[in-house]
């Protein structure tokens, strides 16, 4: 997909101007999600076991064993926001805890069989939504919403930001953070640049729209395997992952499901639980 290209492109050119602010999916009692038992017992005859035995049965649908428990978030926050003041910009979640973090960007492709693998699974995710992608059925992430999965800024157009002038990026962010407000009663807290791309204009733009933080990602997932911008190629605590709303004819032919379930099984093989990014991000005082 081009737009998968530029990402790629523009996320080599870019990577090293990113700052690193705070540092920088369910989370904790949420997500219910633990490791099978050796033989694959369910207890019987509780409470305990039957929803063990249904936790099974949800992950066995998709082909899939559960992911590891993620722990609690902690109490102490460790990205904090200001309501004022330049935005910081962010990659990955400073944390000790083995736990990576999905956001999926755009909105392009409603597939209502990823709905119902979120609802089985119960994995957190973040959606950064962009308005031409979703404005042809705002109703579908609603369902995707009520299951704690937060909703945040992703531009109305998905242009390439540091090439717009401020006033252009300033229309491309307000514009989205009205839209998604009126549509999913509450304002993001944070914003992803398109593409990667961010300049000095578009932290003004954001901090004059209402987002507090730019989240940007250290691997982004593709079909079957992810892209790394580590030299180790593996995940670290705290990295924010990048996929996308996309359907076949953007995966060679796979499934958003499909490619999910592939980026699960990379998570669970490099032995880390899926956590809520919100959930260790304190937003501004009020």
């Amino acid at each position: 997909m081009s737009r998968g290209r530029l990402y790629t492109s523009v996320a080599g050119v870019i990577a090293v101007t990113v700052a690193v602010s705070g540092c920088g999916a369910g989370g904790g009692s949420a997500t219910g999600h633990s490791t099978p038992t050796a033989q694959g017992a369910v207890p019987k005859g509780d409470a305990a076991g039957t929803a063990r035995a249904a936790e099974l049965a949800a992950w066995h649908r998709w082909g899939l064993t559960p992911l590891r428990t993620a722990p609690q978030p902690p109490v102490d926050k460790p990205v904090k926001l200001s309501a004022t003041g330049t935005v910081p910009v962010f990659t990955h979640i400073p944390t000790s805890q083995k736990v990576v973090f999905i956001t999926v960007d755009d909105g392009q492709e409603k597939d209502p069989e990823f709905s119902k693998m979120m609802r089985d699974l119960k994995v957190p995710i973040t959606m950064f939504l962009m308005n031409d992608a979703i404005k042809s059925d705002y109703a579908y992430f609603k369902p995707l919403q009520a299951l704690g999965n937060h909703i945040q800024n992703h531009t109305l157009h998905h242009p390439v930001m540091s090439s717009v002038p401020l006033a252009r990026q300033r229309e491309e962010v307000c514009g989205d953070q009205r839209i998604l407000t009126k549509e999913y009663g509450t304002a993001p807290l944070l914003f992803r640049p398109p593409y990667g791309a961010y300049n000095t204009n578009t932290r003004t733009a954001v901090g004059e729209c209402g987002p507090r933080a730019i989240v940007w990602w250290r691997e982004s997932m593709q079909i079957r395997s992810m892209q790394y911008q580590t030299p180790d190629k593996k995940l670290h605590d705290g990295d924010i992952i990048l996929a996308h709303f996309r359907g076949p004819s953007e995966l060679k032919g796979r499934t958003m499901t499909q490619m999910f379930a592939n980026m699960l099984r990379l998570i669970q093989k490099q032995g880390f639980a899926v956590a809520r990014l919100e959930d260790y991000i304190q937003p501004p005082a009020r």
